[in-house]
C-alpha cells in the first residue's frame, strides 16, 4: 500500500507517518520510485502500537523510541516487559536508588517472590519511605492483605500480557494494559472507599437517589 492508504487505514496524517519515519519509530517501506515507498501490514501494526503509546499510555517520542529500540533490538521478553513496566508507571522518574526497608522486604517473603532489586521494587522502598516521612502508618498485616489482593491481579495480567507472540502486541498489550489496569484499580478503590463511608456513617443505608427535574 502507498503512504495515502496507510494514512486512511490507520487514521494517522500522512505528516505524521513521515515524521515518525524520520525519528526511526516506524521502519522504512520499500522503495518502489526515487520519491514513493511501499508499505505493507507491518507499518499498520506499527503505527497502531505508536498511537496507542502516545495517546492512551501518553508516553513522549523519546519513551516511545526508547521501548521499540529494545524491541527491534530482539531483547529477551523479560527485558523488554521490565523497562515498558518503568516507563508506563513511572517506577524510576526521581532517578534515586532507594534503599531497602524492612516492610518491602517482608512482602517479599509473603508472597514468596523472587528477592531480587527491580525498578518495580526500588519504587516500593522509596514510596515506604515516604509513607513514613509523613507519619503514616503501615502494618504489616495491612501489607499482607493489599500484596495478597494484587498478587491475583498481577498473575492475571501476565498471563494475558506473555500469552502475545509478535512483540508489537506484546509491547501494546503490555503498555496500554499496564496503564488503564492501574487507572481501574484505582477507580475500583475509590468506588470501594466511598461504599465503605456510606454503610458505616449512613448506618448501612445507600446512598439517597438525587431528585429529578420538577416536571410538575
Amino acid at each position: 500500500m502507498q503512504l495515502k492508504e496507510l494514512s486512511e487505514l490507520t487514521g494517522s496524517t500522512p505528516a505524521s507517518i513521515k515524521y515518525y519515519l524520520r525519528e526511526g519509530l516506524l521502519p522504512p517501506g520499500e522503495s518502489v520510485h526515487a520519491t514513493r515507498a511501499r508499505y505493507s501490514d507491518r507499518h499498520v501494526k506499527r503505527l497502531q502500537l505508536i498511537h496507542a503509546l502516545r495517546h492512551v499510555a501518553h508516553l513522549t517520542i523519546e519513551e516511545i523510541r526508547g521501548i521499540l529500540l529494545l524491541a527491534d533490538g530482539g531483547v529477551p521478553h523479560l527485558t523488554l516487559l521490565a523497562h515498558v513496566q518503568r516507563v508506563v508507571l513511572h517506577l524510576g522518574d526521581d532517578g534515586s536508588r532507594a534503599e531497602h526497608t524492612a516492610a518491602a522486604d517482608a512482602v517479599v517473603r509473603m508472597r514468596n517472590w523472587p528477592d531480587v532489586d527491580s525498578d518495580a521494587r526500588g519504587a516500593l522502598n522509596r514510596h515506604i519511605l515516604q509513607m513514613r516521612a509523613l507519619g503514616i502508618d503501615l502494618p504489616l498485616s495491612l501489607l499482607d492483605e493489599y500484596s495478597k489482593a494484587v498478587n491475583a491481579i498481577a498473575g492475571l495480567d501476565l498471563a494475558a500480557t506473555t500469552a502475545e507472540e509478535d512483540v508489537d502486541d506484546l509491547i501494546l498489550t503490555a503498555a496500554v494494559g499496564m496503564h488503564m489496569h492501574s487507572q481501574l484499580m484505582l477507580k475500583l478503590l475509590a468506588l470501594a472507599q466511598a461504599s465503605h463511608a456510606i454503610q458505616s456513617l449512613a448506618g448501612g443505608g445507600g446512598p439517597s437517589t438525587p431528585a429529578g427535574p420538577n416536571k410538575g
